[in-house]
């Protein structure tokens, strides 16, 4: 039975089993004689269901809201928890510092930005909307005061609520362009996308930080490499790296693309657009606090086992303590062999592999080993996850380890799960367990569709392996 409809598009209740079984609830799958709706595209549907997807989840930070994040147990029992209403007063938005100034007074009472240059301007440049939408208020009275003391302040609280508003806004806005990148990779496999706009992980993690600003730029990525235009790709990818460091680890699947492909003039290409649009967005900050700068690769580089990671359990159960160096290097070293394997994997293929399952292969290595796992770095995945593996049983059984994690890993910081004898939280152990498991299901489901393109349902019609001791380059 055909998949495709209009425009060679594949229909989902036709070509994915679970959906096929929904369907049923409305009358069955699509037949061969089913019309479409003028207005209502396949893109223009995945659109809306992100935006009702971002709109949920920020009703679900709703209760934090109406206390403003003031009460400490509430952000944990009802998982309503976010960096950014802290990170207002905390890092000297409230002042509109810059972020990285190293005016000796701002830096004595303000802890200096640890993420990315992406983020930190993003967030400076929603500060500075935040105060215009407060009218503008004197800051001269603030100068001087303790974090402490501006915390305390009902006119500074209620300004951190409204930055949050103002940064679920401009997330919301970067969550649907996602969607709509995701949309456009594969024009016969628009519904693809449907698996990101829909999951529970996106509506959940959105603002817990500014992670999603990195997912439209990378869902972006995907799209510009679709088009083969390795310029943009290259620009998309360094601005990505400049606002999280993970969308680098997509010109790993460019150079298994381009060496299959012979396609070196195209890898330079990308590869030189990446570094020149990290290098610029990163020099503003450079040229200003060159010390602050450096703040994010210090951080990193010096912390230790901390909330996710494997590494947090093995020191929690065995008792000892490891080093940061030590985790780095371990950590370093094993995601060196997982680039390693999939770089032999992808050219040993019988076909080429697409840019998301070795981006999705790539990516989940590095965070099975990292040491810190925090419960937004699903967003990571989620887009290349979509694309990699487009069948909603598999999608469903990882988002459940993910969601499981999301619960625990707040019951954990609010000290719900301890056990009442004392002791470490052996129930927050299996949903770090559990988390790995499911994305480590979804890896081996990704690995073999690379490995035995029939089993791939994204791949183009067409495709037919090839003799045996040849190999088919016509997968993209």
């Amino acid at each position: 039975m055909t998949t495709a409809g209009h425009g060679g598009r594949v229909h989902p209740t036709r070509d994915d089993p679970v959906v096929a079984a929904l369907s049923e609830v409305v009358g069955g799958p699509a037949g061969t004689r089913a019309g479409r709706h003028r207005w209502w595209t396949p893109v223009r549907v995945v659109l809306a269901l992100a935006a009702v997807c971002l709109a949920l989840g920020m009703v679900q930070k709703s209760s934090c809201y109406a206390d403003s994040w003031q009460d400490g147990q509430a952000r944990y029992a009802h998982m309503c928890y976010s960096d950014l209403p802290y990170l207002y007063t905390g890092r000297g938005f409230v002042e509109l510092n810059w972020p990285y100034t190293g005016d000796p007074q701002v830096r004595a009472r303000y802890e200096t930005m640890e993420y990315p240059v992406g983020i930190s301007y993003w967030a400076w440049g929603t500060a500075w909307v935040t105060h215009w939408l407060s009218g503008s208020p004197d800051l001269e009275p603030r100068y001087g005061r303790s974090v402490q003391y501006l915390d305390s302040q009902p006119r500074i609280i209620a300004e951190s609520r409204l930055f949050v508003v103002v940064n679920a806004v401009g997330l919301a806005a970067a969550g649907i362009l996602a969607a709509w990148f995701l949309a456009r990779v594969d024009r016969r496999r628009p519904w693809d996308a449907a698996v990101y706009a829909l999951s529970p992980a996106l509506a959940l993690t959105a603002l817990v930080n500014w992670d999603l600003l990195a997912v439209a730029l990378t869902a972006g990525a995907l799209w510009a490499w679709s088009r083969d235009r390795p310029v943009l790709t290259g620009v998309l990818i360094g601005l990505g790296t400049a606002t999280k460091l993970y969308p680098l680890f997509l010109l790993g699947g460019l150079v298994v693309i381009c060496v299959r492909r012979g396609r070196w003039r195209t890898l330079a290409v990308a590869t030189l657009a990446a570094a020149g649009a990290w290098l610029l967005a990163n020099l503003p900050a450079m040229l200003s606090g060159l010390d602050q700068w450096k703040v994010f690769w210090t951080f990193n580089s010096r912390r230790g086992a901390d909330l996710g990671s494997v590494w947090l359990v093995i020191s929690q159960a065995s008792g000892a303590t490891i080093s940061p160096h030590t985790i780095n290097v371990v950590s370093w070293l094993f995601f060196g062999l997982w680039c390693l394997g999939v770089l032999v994997v992808g050219l040993l293929a019988p076909a080429t592999p697409r840019l998301a399952q070795l981006g999705f292969l790539i990516v989940a290595g590095f965070l099975l080993v990292n040491k810190v796992y925090s419960p937004q770095y699903v967003l990571w995945l989620l887009p290349l996850a979509a694309l990699a593996r487009p069948r909603w049983r598999d999608q469903i059984v990882w988002q459940s380890g993910e969601v499981l994690y999301f619960a625990a890993v707040w019951w954990y910081l609010g000290k719900y799960l301890e056990p009442a004898a004392g002791g470490d939280s052996g129930f927050y152990w299996v949903a770090i367990g559990l988390r790995m498991a499911a994305e480590l299901y979804l890896v081996a489901f990704v690995l073999r569709d690379v490995l035995v393109p029939e089993k791939d349902p994204a791949r183009p019609p067409g495709w037919s392996r090839p003799p045996r001791g040849q190999a088919s380059l016509a997968l993209s």
